[in-house]
């Protein structure tokens, strides 16, 4: 499979997918009923380089939606905007759970959010100073060099995600035998206890933290420890230089 990503990943990506089962590389490479795509399925690598990347955000799998699925984690297609313009969450942020609860941790961050995170809560904040889009949102990630992978890269229907899963695994493993081990893993929830198999994770200092599906994650300590200092929902921040 010939993979068009930033040169920096090309070879690391390229062995990861040769350990991969062939006959599942020919059903990517010869079908077209999964999303993303495979002109998308390996968009985290697209954008931001391995020397700019400090950390790996590790999501599940990728959203059961065409629209939605864009080859980044926690990254949702369908949200075009963040706000509504008559003040709070837009609706199809409202619908995504892990999303909303990102978003009210990321606005507790910003001193926004105190003891009430409830809908008349973040509609009387002053939403103008910040990112408005969910590309924003993941260009302010990598900025902080932090890249958006799933632990699947392709969806094709419910029953079939712990097929996926499995299949992914040689991939996960091999790219974590082949990157840099102070390059620290973001996990979140269930997800930790995956990635946590693989031997090669064992390499690296792993953040372990709560899903955001759950309501704790907005006030979590860890949670705001990591995400507080990147400053993810402002706008026009720079690139972090260091690297851990």
């Amino acid at each position: 499979m010939i993979v068009k990503i930033d040169k920096s990943w090309q070879e690391i990506v390229q062995k990861s997918l040769e350990a991969m089962d062939k006959n599942y590389i020919e059903f990517i490479e010869q079908n077209s009923g999964f999303f993303p795509d495979k002109d998308n399925f390996l968009n985290a690598f697209k954008t931001l380089s391995l020397d700019k990347t400090k950390y790996i955000l590790f999501g599940q799998d990728p959203y059961p939606r065409e629209e939605s699925a864009v080859g980044y984690a926690f990254i949702d297609g369908r949200v075009k905007e963040i706000f509504d313009k008559k003040g709070g969450f837009t609706k199809e942020v409202n619908k995504a759970t892990s999303l909303r609860n990102m978003m009210k941790m990321l606005l507790y961050c910003e001193g926004e959010l105190k003891d009430d995170f409830s809908k008349k809560a973040v509609q009387k904040v002053d939403n103008s100073k910040y990112i408005n889009s969910i590309y924003e949102l993941k260009d302010n990630f990598e900025k902080n060099g932090v890249l958006l992978l799933n632990r699947a890269l392709i969806f094709t229907d419910k029953g079939s995600i712990k097929y996926h899963a499995s299949e992914w695994k040689p991939f996960i493993q091999t790219l974590l035998e082949q990157i840099p081990s102070n390059i620290r893993l973001i996990l979140f929830g269930n997800i930790a206890k995956d990635i946590d198999k693989f031997p090669a994770s064992k390499r690296f200092k792993k953040i372990l933290l709560p899903h955001p599906y759950n309501v704790k994650f907005i006030t979590d300590k860890e949670v705001l420890k990591l995400f507080c200092p990147m400053k993810l929902l402002e706008k026009n921040i720079k690139e972090g230089k260091d690297k851990i």
